[in-house]
């Protein structure tokens, strides 16, 4: 054996070693690539006109705050823009509209008070109430994401940039699930273990998704149904119906028609939060992924929803109806479809005309929501998080910050 040659105890010893190159370069490279470490953290940490870095906890609850703040103002200031076209898909959902050219009766119904009648039912509860429902979803989708994403080990849902990047192989996707360490050293498991780990995996990840919109749009409908509510009815004619009720303070919290109006936000939730960006993600071709791309797909993906949606939005109207009768009475979901398909046939809840009055309502907001969560609200994370730390700095400045401290390293 030469004097090159390794002993077996060091080639086990150098096993992980690749590139073999002078002792002496190894030295000098990992020297030199600590102290430029350590020189900027410190600089970093010392410099006095560079706050310190917030806490990973409280960096993630500004970026939610963030982005619910941001979705909350797009979305009102959206609604309110459009009030005459939601007015229209209201009507067209109700049982106040029947037979042929309903569109032409929905649109007399709008507008018999003059052009700007559909406007004149937002009072600030409705602003205040469209800031909050599209907050508290964007809101409640991350919270929930988040929370069961932590608890079951799984990744949250792709977000922003991640959305434009080629999707993750099928093998490389769950590696922390399907491999093991033995002495320091990352062991593969065997494909039996690697298709029970990533099938496990799986598994949890489509419980959230199915768990996560339910949560969120439940809580989203808490906040927002009373307000539409009273939309539908006018102020006056929805106290009147509620105090010839009687209702509990939960039941006056949820206003009518509060399942429909669930069921309806959960497919639109899926629309936006999950469908949209997975599928995206997976499925869209990598080289045609652009912010224009992603606009135009989740009108697309609005539009196919809202087939699905227009049935519960229909439902919520014709329940309503159904409760306003002899001055207020309580909702039997099971007369209300009854009656509806006897009366009307699956016309009742799904027709062209439904379709396209909810889209004209609905896809302005919500099919570019995908749009501007993931495109436009990124574009200012940092600058939020730039002056949280200044912000952070300034209440509880740290010994360093401000001071003439850590200008040399000597």
């Amino acid at each position: 054996m030469s004097g090159d040659e390794s002993t077996p105890e060091q080639m086990t010893s150098s096993s992980s070693l690749v590139v073999v190159v002078d002792e002496d370069d190894v030295s000098s490279c990992s020297s030199n690539a600590i102290m430029n470490n350590i020189t900027d953290e410190t600089v970093e940490a010392t410099s006095p006109n560079t706050p310190p870095k917030l806490s990973p906890e409280l960096e993630s609850s500004i970026i939610v705050a963030y982005r619910s703040v941001g979705l909350g103002s797009f979305g009102a200031g959206m609604r309110f823009a459009g009030m005459p076209l939601e007015k229209i898909a209201l009507y067209m959902n109700s049982s106040q509209v029947s037979g042929s050219n309903q569109f032409a009766q929905a649109m007399k119904l709008t507008f018999r008070d003059g052009a700007m009648a559909p406007y004149r039912v937002v009072g600030p509860a409705s602003l205040v109430a469209w800031f909050m429902a599209y907050s508290v979803m964007g809101f409640a989708f991350q919270f929930f994401d988040r929370l069961l994403s932590k608890g079951l080990g799984v990744d949250p849902v792709w977000y922003g940039e991640e959305l434009m990047e080629p999707p993750p192989s099928p093998r490389n996707n769950h590696n922390r699930n399907i491999h093991r360490e033995e002495n320091g050293v990352v062991v593969k498991g065997d494909d039996e273990d690697d298709h029970a780990a990533t099938s496990y995996y799986r598994a949890k990840s489509v419980a959230k998704i199915i768990i996560t919109p339910f949560l969120s749009s439940t809580l989203e409908s808490i906040v927002a149904n009373r307000a539409e509510v009273q939309r539908y009815y006018g102020p006056a004619k929805f106290a009147s119906i509620e105090a010839k009720l009687g209702w509990n303070p939960i039941a006056r919290l949820v206003a009518p028609a509060f399942v429909p109006n669930v069921m309806r936000n959960v497919i639109m939730c899926n629309a936006s939060f999950i469908i949209t960006p997975i599928t995206y993600k997976l499925y869209f071709p990598q080289e045609k992924k652009s912010q224009g791309s992603l606009f135009m797909y989740g009108m697309g993906m609005n539009f196919a929803m809202n087939a699905v949606a227009i049935t519960q939005q229909a439902l919520w109207g014709r329940a309503l109806d159904y409760a306003a009768e002899n001055g207020g009475r309580a909702i039997n979901y099971g007369e209300v479809i009854k009656s509806s398909l006897k009366k009307e046939g699956i016309s009742a809840f799904i027709t062209a005309p439904k379709w396209f009055s909810r889209i004209l309502m609905n896809a302005p907001v919500q099919g570019s929501l995908p749009w501007f969560y993931n495109n436009i609200l990124p574009l200012g994370e940092g600058s939020v998080l730039e002056v949280a730390r200044w912000a952070n700095a300034s209440l509880s400045p740290s010994p360093n910050f401000g001071s003439s401290r850590g200008k040399s390293l000597s």
